[in-house]
């Protein structure tokens, strides 16, 4: 009997969900694994599993692109069917991309109980869709296992039982140590070393989808590669931006480059003097490598990164990310230090907390006894 049906759909889930999946085969605990295809192309998904050593998907609902109501609901269809097929003691979703809320949604309806790797993040800004996917899968988790002690008291202030939650650690940093070694040197990734560079990553439709706010960044981060060479994998829907908004002329002087798999971003993020970008998990990667970050928004749910990484908030202003890359250069930036239980070990925490939480789930809930009229 399957006990776990794992989750995963984007390219922050991947790193995220190898260690869980091998942490659960070392300990005995039969799991499958379902990706729903959120992100469909290879470089942003085949190439991470071969590159993090993940098994094949059990399933593979191949939902793709579309809006966010069009994207979640499409998860949901596929995922039921094969929900009832496999019928799993609990379903472990990780993160908050839309494939996290979608199945954690189905599951709970279905009476099957939700684990949520990850929760308990709050970055307390309600535009960001990814705000709105934290916030619901939270409530209707069963078991919530939490990255840094903030999570604990965000979710106590949203009424979550404090006995639900187990304090693990982080999983994308598990991920990070087992790779360190094979991560792709930057020289090989670039096709030539370069002295000292800096790494950038767009993809937020706060700083993407508005002309203005884009063309602004592009300028600054322009500005800065005449004194710090900046290396720029480009998100496609950055790309999609830059063209229908007239910009190219703004990546003139960055070396750009298509996505890139997770052990040469690896590589690039270690070599790098400094790391711009607006990616969550990135906060957390560079706060673990040592590397200072400048993080384009106004706001974070990975607070930890602040207080105790090498993290600073800039937002969109150039005149701040200006004062905050002058800050690098001059003076080093946050030296920072590694969070507690960011270890290497939170996927094994996870494991054996499972193995004394399952044996207690006697099957589904009452509530999957009968369909919705």
């Amino acid at each position: 009997m399957t006990q776990v049906l794992c989750v995963a759909g984007a390219r922050p889930n991947f790193m995220k969900i190898a260690p869980v999946m091998a942490a659960l085969a070392d300990t005995g605990i039969a799991a499958q694994l379902l990706h729903t295809g959120q992100h469909y192309d290879a470089a942003m998904s085949d190439s991470f599993f071969s590159d993090l050593g993940i098994p094949p998907p059990d399933h593979h609902l191949e939902v793709g692109s579309g809006s966010h109501a069009v994207q979640t609901a499409e998860v949901m269809r596929r995922f039921e069917p094969v929900l009832d097929r496999v019928q799993p003691r609990a379903v472990l979703v990780v993160g908050d991309v839309n494939s996290t809320i979608a199945c954690a949604l189905v599951a709970a309806k279905r009476g099957v109980r939700v684990i949520h790797v990850e929760a308990g993040l709050r970055s307390y800004d309600r535009s960001m869709p990814e705000e709105i996917n934290r916030v619901l899968t939270d409530q209707i988790s069963d078991l919530l296992f939490i990255t840094e002690k903030s999570a604990l008291a965000n979710l106590a202030r949203e009424g979550i039982d404090p006995a639900r939650v187990e304090f693990v650690g982080n999983v994308m940093i598990d991920t990070l140590y087992r790779n360190l070694e094979r991560a792709v040197p930057a020289s090989r990734t670039l096709g030539g070393a370069l002295p000292e560079y800096a790494v950038l990553t767009l993809h937020r439709p706060s700083n993407v989808d508005d002309p203005a706010t884009l063309a602004a960044l592009l300028g600054v981060v322009g500005e800065i590669s005449h004194t710090l060479p900046v290396v720029m994998p480009l998100h496609p829907r950055t790309r999609g931006s830059i063209e229908k908004f007239g910009l190219s002329d703004g990546l003139d002087g960055l070396h750009v480059l298509p996505p890139v798999g997770y052990l040469e971003m690896l590589g690039l993020m270690r070599d790098a003097r400094l790391v711009l970008t607006d990616s969550g998990g990135i906060q957390e990667e560079t706060t673990a490598l040592g590397v200072p970050c400048l993080t384009l928004r106004e706001n974070t749910e990975r607070p930890i990164t602040l207080d105790e990484g090498t993290n600073t908030l800039v937002g969109a202003s150039p005149d701040a990310i200006r004062a905050a890359f002058e800050d690098v250069m001059g003076g080093g930036g946050k030296a920072g230090r590694i969070p507690e239980y960011w270890d290497g070990r939170a996927a094994m925490r996870i494991a054996h907390t499972l193995q004394g939480w399952l044996p207690a789930v006697k099957g589904v809930r009452a509530l999957s006894a009968t369909r919705a009229a």
